[in-house]
This record gives C-alpha cells, structure tokens and sequence, in this order.
C-alpha cells in the first residue's frame, strides 16, 4: 500500500497545490483557460507524436486493446443513458450526458500522470489509443445524442456528423494520425525538432494536474445527491469492470496494456463535463459530480492498482 500512495500521492499534492494557488487568490482563476489551451493544444499533442513516432507498426495497430477499450467504454455510454432515461425519466439528450459522465474518462490531465509514474512509457501508447476511442467514438456520438432534439429521426446523425468534422482540427487528434504515419513509415522526428518536442510534451502533465486542482475552486457540491453519486459512482467502479471485461474478451493484451487500459477507465470523468451540460442547463449537476468523482478517486484508484498488482490480466 505504501508503494501505491508513492505514485498516487505526488499526482493529488500536485493537484492540491493547483486548488491552494487559486484559493488562496496566488494564481488567477481565470488564467486557468491559458493552462488549459497550452496543454491541449501544444504540450499533450507533442508528447503522443514524440512517443507514437518511435514505435513500432505492430503496437500502433493493437486492435485487441482499441476493441477491448471501445467495447467496454461504449456499453458504459450506452448503460448509462439508458439508465437516466428509464430510472431518472430523463429526455435523451439530458441522459446522453449522463452517460458521457459515466464513460469518458479524464485520460490525458489525470490519467496518463498517474499510469506513467506507475508503468513508464507503456501509459503514453495506452493513452493515444484510448483517445482514438474517446475522440472518434466516445465524444463524438455522445455529443450527438446530446445535442439531438428528438424532433427529427436524422438529427442525431447530423450532430454525430458534425463532431467528427469538427476533429480535423483537433491537434490531438492531428498528433495521434502524425505519429502514427512516422511509425507505419518508420521514419523517425529529425533531432532537430524530437528534443523541443520531447520538451514540451514533458510538461503535460505538471500543468495539467494542476490546472485540475485550480479548476476545482468554487465548484458546486450540489444537485440530487442520488444521480451525482451515481453517475460518479459508474465512472469509477463500473467502467472500469466493463473495461476488463472486454480485455478478458478480446485477449490476448499485453498485461502492462491491458493494466494500462483498466487504470484510465478507473479516472474521473473528462475535465470539460460541467461544459457540455450548458446546453442544458445542466452545469450545476455536472459540476457537483465531477467535483465528487475528483476527490474520490484518490480512494478508488488506489484500490484498482493494488488489485491490478495482486491480479494482473494476462
């Protein structure tokens, strides 16, 4: 147990120290979009294309762990709107969210600092191919339904239509296709430019961790307490059981992969959740859960890398 809390510990210090700065008035609130908009779109995207550029073919196209990841994320997406519409009596759009709350994992800010301090560079392959799912599946569908009025039967195909548009200019999204063409063409980063990139996607995940602690200030721990439970509750336990569930499906998956793959379905759900419940009014609720999977799992993901040590896939 003292092994774990060295690797988890660090991640919530840091963390910690984000949510004191902005408390405490020594960094300003609204300077946390700046943090945000570095990592997302210059530090995050060159750590996946200096890591995706130097592997191999043959790890860059694991479809047993991209289906494994897909399946068990897209059952948690589906089981969780259907869960909020036929128990919660929620329209479909407002259970999409739900769903998405229960099934999009905060991969890149929370989990990749806590999977890499744990298993080294296995994480950042783990973390490129789950965002392939996330990003091209997950997201895009979830938004969809979410944004779909119900008065059309092509709306949500529509919706669905325009978020997978909208990746084009996703520098993450640019950064996974960049590394992988490098790794199918076997051409390496020119040494000019593989240590600034190196650099820069060294600073990831630092900032994002504390962008994290920083944007907890002020967050509401209110709403119906039952659904923010619930919906926390699933991200946390639930969507990770799917996850090993499909990995034993689809195996064989290198057990460090498949370790990896489990620990990023166990995060709390993507820092943007509060944003995409605005549509419908729904920021408060969203804010309230995402607030309370944050603080719980520093219980639960510890418990998940202690049974992943003592019972490893594979």
């Amino acid at each position: 147990m003292l092994a774990i809390l060295a690797v988890i510990a660090p991640i919530f210090l840091l963390i910690g120290l984000g949510y004191l700065a902005v408390r405490s008035g020594s960094f300003p609130q609204d300077k946390l979009p700046a943090l945000g908009t570095l990592v997302a779109r210059f530090a995050l995207p060159a750590l996946i294309l200096h890591s995706l550029s130097s592997r191999s073919p043959a790890e860059m196209l694991n479809g047993h762990y991209l289906a494994a990841y897909a399946i068990g994320s897209l059952s948690m997406l589906l089981l969780g709107t259907g869960w909020a519409m036929l128990a919660r009596r929620q329209s479909l759009p407002r259970a999409a969210l739900y769903g998405l709350g229960m099934s999009c994992s905060n991969s890149a800010f929370v989990g990749y600092p806590i999977v890499h301090q744990l298993l080294g560079p296995v994480a950042t392959l783990a973390l490129a191919l789950s965002m392939v799912v996330e990003n091209l599946l997950l997201l895009p569908l979830g938004i969809a339904l979410s944004e779909g009025d119900g008065s059309r039967r092509d709306s949500v195909w529509r919706a669905f239509g325009r978020s997978l548009l909208g990746l084009r200019r996703n520098p993450i999204i640019l950064a996974i296709v960049a590394g992988m063409l490098l790794a199918l063409l076997g051409l390496p980063l020119p040494a000019v430019l593989a240590k600034p990139v190196a650099m820069l996607g060294a600073a990831s995940a630092p900032v994002a961790l504390f962008l994290i602690g920083g944007s907890l200030v002020g967050l509401p721990l209110r709403s119906v307490l039952r659904d923010v439970s619930v919906v926390a509750g699933s991200k946390l336990l639930l969507h990770p059981l799917l996850v090993v569930a499909a990995l034993l499906l689809f195996a064989p998956v290198e057990p460090q992969l498949a370790m990896a793959g489990v620990l990023l379905a166990a995060m709390p759900m993507l820092s943007i959740f509060p944003i995409l419940g605005q549509r419908h009014e729904m920021q408060g609720f969203c804010a309230a859960t995402l607030l309370l999977a944050t603080m719980s799992s520093f219980l639960t993901i510890s418990l998940a890398i202690w049974l992943l040590q003592r019972y490893p896939l594979g």
